[in-house]
Parts: C-alpha cells; structure tokens; sequence
C-alpha cells in the first residue's frame, strides 16, 4: 500500500498549473492592454518600437519629422550673405569710377590754362607781321610807367597792339627776315606813324637784328612766357590814400588780363589807364586784399599790401609758365 504522502503531490501540481495558467492569462490581458490603440500609459514603449529603436542606432531621431526638411538657418544665412556680398562688391565696382570723377576737379574752374581766352589783341600761339624800327628808349621806362628796365631789352608797341595799356609787360620774341630773333619786353606806346603790327624797339635790340644803318627790318612776333625767378611788385600811386587809389602791377611773367580789390560787396573789378594803373575813383578797397588775373585766367591774391603811394612793393607770388 502506497505512503499516504503520495496522495497529495497531484493536488499540489494542480495547483501550480492553476496559478501558471492564471499568470499566462494575466500577462496575455497585459499584452492586447498595451496594443489596443490609446491604450497604456504616455511612456510605454512597445517591444516592436524598442526593436526599431535598437536597429537604428545612435543616429536614431525620435521625434516626427517634418513632411518638408527645411533649410538649416545656417546655410541660409551664409548664402544670403554670400549673395549681398557679392551684390555689394558688384554695386562697389561700378561706383567708384562715377564717384571719383564727380569729386574730379574741372581744370576750367579757377583758370582757364593755355588758352588764353582772356587776351586782347596779342594772343599766345598766334604769329603777328609788321616791321621792326628803333629809337633811343633811355632807361627803358615808358608810357606803361614801369620805371627803369635795368638789363632787359624792351619795344614800344603800336597804338593798336598796345590796347590802352593791355600789352604792358607782355614778352614778345622778335624774329628778323634773315633768322636772328631776341625777346623784348613791352614798356611803351609807339603812336602814330607806327602801324598796325610795328614795334619801335630800343636802339640797343634792333642792332641785335640788324644793322641799324638798315632803319628798318620786316619782322614777325609773337607772345612768350618766359622763364624767370622774378615774383609780382605792387605799387600805389603817387596821392593813393583810401578815398582814391591807383594801382600797379609789374614783374610779371605774362600779361595782366584784371586787377580786382576787396570790397563789403565782394571782389570789385578796376579800369585801366593807358599808363597802366587800375583806378578806384571813389576808394573802394584801397589797401585791402588785390588779385589779378593773367590772360590765362590764372589768379594771385595779395593781402597785406600797405597803402604806401609811390612804393614799389614785392610779394611772394608769380604767374605760371605757359
């Protein structure tokens, strides 16, 4: 007969079938929870995403993406820089040639240079014909009252040419028929019978050309601006106070075109004698600021000249060489 204990081991493999079999159908239950849809908690993750997640990796995004990628803000940015860059350094290039030919100074704004466009009669570039006599010219000084001319060969000029006291000062380059030339300069009047393109020279001139047995040469001329280290003179003449002045230019290289003194009303232009001074009738400027003006428009200001009648005063300026 078997032990009693026997008896009792089908009862107790019952029940651990029972309790396997209860545990079965609660992980089963646990399962279809978690897959139904909107089922288990917001954190579960379910063993199908767990595997997915595992095969993708480190890379893995675990966000939703977008249906569009869009362009990182980086790449943009740096493109749209890149473009206005270029943009810029195009617009750059094509400005600055406009640019600085706005900022270009015009050549004609203060001095109308080689043309002389401010001459009377005699002009640069042009060659004038008449004939050449001479007379006994002393010191040099004449009806342009320069006083004594020292060393320099000088002409009277005919009326015509002399142009109330405009040919003052001018150096004219003389040249003989036979090819023998010199350089004069203009400091008197040759009236009538002298003609139109005649220039009485200094006795001491015309033998430079020809003999003066000879009395008269055919001659052609024409006006220079020579070299020289001299500066411009200024002078007040005799009985200038500052209710009436006369003033005088000398020393210069080419002719004078202008003299203007500075009034309360602005730069006040003066006539011209024939015995070359500029004349303010009624004081106007007396021994202020002066400018003159070549025939080639260039301008010299002068301040600080003294109201000295009679004085030959000098300045630091000169006319350029044409």
């Amino acid at each position: 007969m078997a032990p009693p204990s026997s008896h009792r081991r089908p009862r107790k493999s019952r029940a651990l079938l029972i309790a396997v079999a209860v545990g079965a159908v609660a992980l089963i239950a646990s399962v279809i929870v978690a897959f139904r849809p909107g089922g288990g908690s917001g954190d579960a993750v379910s063993v199908a995403d767990a595997g997915r997640a595992a095969s993708a990796g480190s890379g893995a995004v675990t966000g939703t993406p977008s249906a569009t990628p869009s362009p990182t803000p980086s790449a943009s940015a740096s493109a749209s820089a890149s473009a206005s860059a270029s943009a810029s350094a195009s617009a750059s290039k094509k400005a600055t040639p406009k640019a600085t030919t706005a900022k270009r100074p015009k050549a004609t704004a203060k001095a109308p240079a080689g043309t002389g466009s401010l001459a009377g009669r005699i002009r640069p570039g042009v060659t004038y014909s008449g004939v050449a006599t001479f007379y006994d010219a002393g010191n040099g000084d004449g009806a342009c009252t320069f006083g004594a001319a020292g060393t320099v060969l000088t002409a009277a000029m005919n009326t015509a040419d002399y142009e109330t006291s405009k040919a003052c000062g001018a150096y004219v380059r003389v040249r003989a028929a036979g090819g023998a030339s010199i350089t004069v300069r203009i400091t008197n009047e040759c009236p009538a019978p002298c003609r139109v393109g005649q220039l009485d020279l200094s006795a001491e001139a015309f033998a430079k050309l020809a003999a003066p047995v000879k009395g008269q040469i055919p001659i052609t001329w024409s006006l220079v601006s020579p070299s020289t280290s001299q500066k411009l003179s200024l002078r007040y003449k005799t009985g200038s106070s500052r209710y009436w002045c006369g003033i005088q230019v000398s020393g210069h290289r080419n002719p004078v075109a202008r003299l203007e003194v500075r009034t309360s009303g602005g730069w006040t232009v003066l006539p011209r004698t024939s015995y070359n001074y500029f004349l303010s009738e009624h004081g106007a400027g007396c021994g202020g600021a002066i400018r003159v003006t070549d025939i080639y428009g260039e301008q010299l200001t002068v301040n600080g000249i003294a109201l000295r009648p009679d004085v030959v005063q000098g300045t630091s300026v000169q006319f350029a060489q044409h």
